[in-house]
């Protein structure tokens, strides 16, 4: 490739940067080819630059299965529902754009001189779609084991804290809220256990309203537990609302 003006940075470096190596370098080097920079590059030379554009489409759907295998296993009380709304808050632009800057991963995108010039590194929608093309590359040069372990390690710390999906509900304050409007008290929340070795350790955690056991939930942390809980008891009390 052609040293050009919206160059960017070396593929090799980059592998350094995931903390991956890559057995065929130029799976990478693909996945960081952005549109422009394919179709400038023929028309200006009339030869078939490839693009990342179909690692893209391949990247989405192995970032979905895994995401959601990972959010399976760190909120086993969660609903349907509110695993969805989790995996959207986390594998939506935004989300991908703020995990590709984390990585310094619009340095290396090759860019046509338009979207070099008008900014195109910091562009969200660009930051996104080379996250998903480069999770394609690590499936295809190491297959899906390699590709969910690489996966987990940018997200098991983003999934395993509330705040980082922005659709994760926060259940305690909902509830307290409706506690504390119904009984003039606050909802008290006890460990029962905790179970697993020190690294991956699971708490479960009973939720009492005026004394009462009202609901009990596990999770990966105590507030994790805690959240759960308190969603329960959120349901619980929506059923009673309705009879």
């Amino acid at each position: 490739m052609k040293e050009k003006e919206s160059a960017a940075k070396p593929s090799a470096e980059l592998a350094n940067t995931l903390g991956y190596a890559f057995q065929n370098l130029g799976l990478l080097e693909l996945a960081c080819i952005h549109k422009s920079f394919g179709n400038e590059q023929r028309a200006a030379e009339s030869v078939q630059t490839r693009d990342n554009e179909r690692f893209e489409f391949l990247g989405d759907a192995i970032l979905d299965l895994i995401v959601s295998k990972i959010l399976l296993e760190t909120y086993p009380e969660s609903s349907e529902g509110d695993l969805s709304k989790m995996r959207a808050g986390l594998v939506n632009e935004k989300s991908l754009a703020k995990v590709a800057k984390s990585l310094n991963l619009g340095d290396y995108v090759w860019l046509g001189k338009g979207e070099s010039q008008t900014g195109g590194r910091e562009k969200d929608s660009i930051l996104a779609s080379t996250f998903e093309a480069v999770v394609a590359a690590v499936f295809l040069d190491g297959g899906f084991e390699t590709a969910e372990a690489w996966v987990r390690g940018q997200f098991l710390e983003r999934i395993k804290s509330p705040r980082e999906s922005e659709a994760h509900h926060d259940y305690k304050t909902k509830l307290q809220e409706l506690v504390q409007a119904r009984h003039k008290s606050a909802p008290k929340y006890e460990v029962v256990q905790s179970t697993g070795p020190d690294h991956d350790r699971t708490f479960e955690v009973q939720l009492l309203v005026n004394g009462l056991v009202v609901s009990a939930a596990k999770g990966k942390s105590k507030k994790d537990a805690e959240q759960q809980a308190a969603r329960l008891a959120l349901e619980k009390y929506e059923q009673l609302a309705e009879k």
